[in-house]
């Protein structure tokens, strides 16, 4: 929010409260329209004059949205501060509001998903397993704190940003490569995560014995002395492999509970 802007607190706040339904109404020909024309409507109606107004900036935001939910306040934001400027300014180009809007919300989605859903839900997933596993009520409390907290901060800084700079924010972070820099930061966290839970959660353990009487050893053993961790890796790897070809994820979920079935009754697991 700006000096002298119509948009005021009221209407941060309407939209701020609004952008928690951004995938309640997702269809499949223009994803998240429909909750980001909502989220624009108190803006649209502080700075719009007429009904004519208000119809035209409503058509333009039902146009084709998609992004992460947790970072649209940021174009929510920058597109208020167009709207608005859209109205002050009689030379200001409608069209170039959908045009910027569709330019950004591909690069925002970029950082988004590897902030939130590629680092931020793999380590809160992480913390809360591991205090599960011990059956402790902290791991949901957990999960659902570091999963919130921050997402609803961001949603507010978000906002309050898009509104005091408008486009000038992104632009100036394209001009320095902190955009890019900043998804191939969350991008790496994010794959060490999940590399060190590969090692650590998945439980894959041969209990075949190899070698007869006193001298009888796990099979598991000599695996352990090759690499500690291998056939969880292999495990992962295998349904990595599998899903990069389109298998579906319910076919290999019941292809592990058998084989799982299978290894136990026999003792190879």
């Amino acid at each position: 929010m700006t000096m002298n802007s119509k948009i005021g607190r009221k209407e941060f706040w309407q939209s701020y409260r609004r952008s928690c339904s951004l995938d309640a109404s997702w269809n499949y020909e223009r994803m998240q329209n429909l909750a980001f024309a909502y989220m624009m409507i108190p803006i649209i109606r502080a700075v719009c004059r007429t009904k004519e107004e208000i119809g035209r900036a409503l058509k333009r935001h039902l146009e084709f949205f998609s992004t992460t939910p947790h970072i649209c306040t940021l174009l929510v934001g920058i597109m208020g501060a167009m709207e608005e400027a859209n109205q002050n300014d009689g030379e200001f180009e409608e069209s170039s509001i959908n045009a910027v809007k569709a330019s950004l919300m591909g690069p925002m989605a970029g950082i988004g998903d590897s902030l939130i859903w590629g680092t931020l839900r793999v380590i809160a997933a992480g913390i809360a397993i591991s205090f599960s596993m011990n059956g402790s009520v902290a791991g949901p409390v957990l999960f659902f704190a570091i999963i919130n907290i921050p997402c609803f901060a961001l949603r507010y800084f978000c906002l309050k940003q898009g509104l005091q700079v408008g486009t000038n924010f992104l632009l100036s972070m394209s001009k320095t490569s902190i955009m890019q820099r900043l998804t191939e930061g969350t991008s790496i966290l994010g794959l060490m995560v999940i590399g060190s839970m590969v090692s650590s959660m998945i439980y894959f353990e041969l209990t075949m014995q190899v070698g007869s009487g006193d001298f009888a050893q796990p099979l598991q053993d000599y695996f352990n002395e090759i690499m500690p961790g291998i056939l969880p890796l292999a495990a992962f790897g295998a349904m990595y492999y599998l899903l990069d070809r389109k298998f579906k994820t319910t076919t290999l979920l019941a292809w592990v509970f058998a084989l799982s079935v299978i290894g136990k009754y026999f003792g190879v697991l």
